[in-house]
């Protein structure tokens, strides 16, 4: 005894659906008279929505004594806050004492 044909999904789909005779062209429609053809203006294509932060930023990595981390995760739990928050609060608080210009300028100017 054989084995059943495999079905294709072509096969499959043209067995379901029923057969429709197309339909004889004698002639093309008749184009209503005096209609105005206007120009279709487009409209200018939507800007790119800008690059996530970690598409854009640089990674680096940063190792804390358990205390430290620890201390740190605590701060942020009871602040409701993430911990990335807070490392750059005290990186902006150290370019300020330096004399540095603060994250809030050098982002601004890397828009431009």
């Amino acid at each position: 005894m054989s084995k059943p044909p495999k079905l294709s999904l072509a096969a499959i789909v043209a067995s379901a659906s029923p057969q429709v005779k197309p339909l004889a062209r004698s002639a093309p429609a008749p184009r209503p008279q005096g209609a105005e053809i206007v120009p279709l203006t487009l409209a200018p294509p939507a800007p790119k929505p800008a690059a996530t932060l970690k598409q854009r930023a640089r990674q680096m990595s940063v190792y804390l004594e358990p205390p430290v981390y620890d201390q740190l995760r605590d701060l942020a739990f009871a602040e409701r806050t993430k911990m990335h928050a807070l490392m750059l609060e005290g990186l902006d608080l150290l370019f300020k004492q330096r004399g540095a210009r603060s994250i809030a300028q050098l982002t601004e100017t890397q828009g431009r």
